[in-house]
């Protein structure tokens, strides 16, 4: 349940967006280029701690305090909102998987940020089948060599630390999580490529050569790697998402109001007719309904309830929801919203980028299906995690200074 602390939180996150993002936007469309500038500004707000424990430096303010940034932040600009969703996807993997000594690591650095995460598991080859993968890691005396690709890799071209999701044996035992740093030899980005949206947001390909990391680089045991891919999507990748979809949801309604207020023809405002009126009342609803079933997920996933469904079907309503507000927002812009230069094209074309990560809509009902029809067969992550996941009860979410064993970790990450 949204409180005095979260309404607070978003007219931050608003003023941010109108004064630091917003004048932004033309440049990234008309370069469709990473903005690396971006990233490090939005980082540096704290905001990518939101999840981390305030003991690490992080916010300590949970699922739905990072929902409304990320809404926020997507309002203004799909790209910006996109890179808070991928570190925080990046972040899914430490704060429940990760070793004490990783915490320590890389914990702090991120709630500070001065590191973007980022989680690596899709291949060419195999898509969302995250069994089908076959980039390896093998195992040496004392470390392992990772060899791959993967793409698709949110914050590919900013991010400093790379989860990676990597075959080590045979079937679902035989896959193994490991943290990358991309500086590290062997570790390369192929050059950027644009997308039909999210311009400013990188989400490229990542190669793997023989790149040798540690046995401490392991996240979780070793043959872990599917619950550490399958409990980053659930718990982070679908709710941030639905974040993502629902700020872009509410400009897409907020612009096509004032497109039929302003607008007008045979001497009235569109708004005046009554197939628009009609069309924007529809559009209304479903924003309503989207916003009551993101927050009431996340709300869920906050309190260490049971959620894995309700997180699922968020996401699925959230796009098809925005999708099906898209179209009737470009019905009332008509040929107006066939310039690319528009708000409404850049809104259109971010929204269909937001279907496909962590499952397109086909996959989310799948899923849902497989639930209610073989109940047994998945692990519920929610419920799993409960216990990490819930908050405890601060006074404020301003960023704490890390204590000296955090410093000290921070320096040797950074330097």
């Amino acid at each position: 349940m949204t409180t005095d602390r979260h309404a607070d939180l978003r007219r931050t996150v608003r003023e941010f967006a109108r004064q630091e993002v917003a004048p932004r936007i033309a440049a990234m469309e008309h370069s469709q280029t990473v903005d690396s500038e971006l990233a490090a500004l939005i980082a540096a707000q704290g905001w990518l701690g939101a999840t981390i424990d305030r003991s690490w430096g992080g916010m300590g303010a949970g699922q739905e305090a990072k929902t409304v940034i990320i809404e926020e932040l997507s309002c203004v600009s799909g790209a910006a909102g996109a890179i808070v969703q991928a570190s925080q996807l990046g972040v899914a993997k430490i704060i429940h998987l990760g070793s004490t000594e990783q915490q320590r690591t890389w914990l702090p650095a991120i709630a500070a940020g001065d590191v973007l995460p980022t989680i690596a598991v899709t291949e060419t080859v195999s898509g969302g089948h995250v069994l089908g993968m076959q980039s390896t890691a093998r195992r040496t005396r004392n470390s392992w060599v990772l060899d791959g690709e993967k793409v698709f890799v949110g914050n590919s071209h900013v991010g400093g630390l790379h989860g990676v999701v990597l075959r080590t044996g045979n079937g679902p035992a035989g896959l193994t999580a490991f943290l990358v740093e991309s500086d590290r030899p062997g570790v390369s980005v192929l050059p950027h490529s644009s997308a039909l949206g999210l311009h400013g947001f990188s989400f490229g390909t990542v190669r793997f050569d023989r790149v040798k990391v540690p046995a401490s680089a392991v996240v979780g045991d070793v043959g872990g790697g599917l619950a550490v891919a399958y409990s980053s999507s659930v718990l982070y990748g679908r709710p941030n998402l639905t974040a993502v979809a629902l700020g872009l949801h509410r400009a897409v309604v907020e612009r096509t109001v004032t497109e039929a207020t302003t607008r007008t023809r045979y001497g009235a405002h569109l708004a005046d007719l009554a197939v628009v009126q009609h069309k924007i009342g529809q559009m209304a609803s479903r924003f309503a309904a989207a916003r009551a079933l993101a927050y009431e997920a996340v709300a869920r996933l906050d309190r260490g309830e049971s959620c894995d469904d309700e997180l699922m079907a968020a996401k699925h309503q959230n796009v098809e929801l925005l999708l099906d507000s898209v179209r009737q927002a470009m019905d009332i812009h008509a040929a107006a919203g066939l310039d690319a230069r528009s708000e409404i094209a850049r809104l259109m074309r971010d929204s269909w980028c937001i279907n496909p990560p962590a499952g397109t809509g086909d996959i989310q009902v799948h899923r849902l299906a497989e639930q209610l029809l073989h109940p047994r067969r998945h692990l519920d992550w929610s419920q799993r995690l409960a216990g990490v996941l819930r908050l405890p009860p601060h006074e404020t979410w301003n960023r704490v200074p890390a204590g000296k064993d955090q410093v000290d970790a921070l320096q040797t990450c950074t330097s």
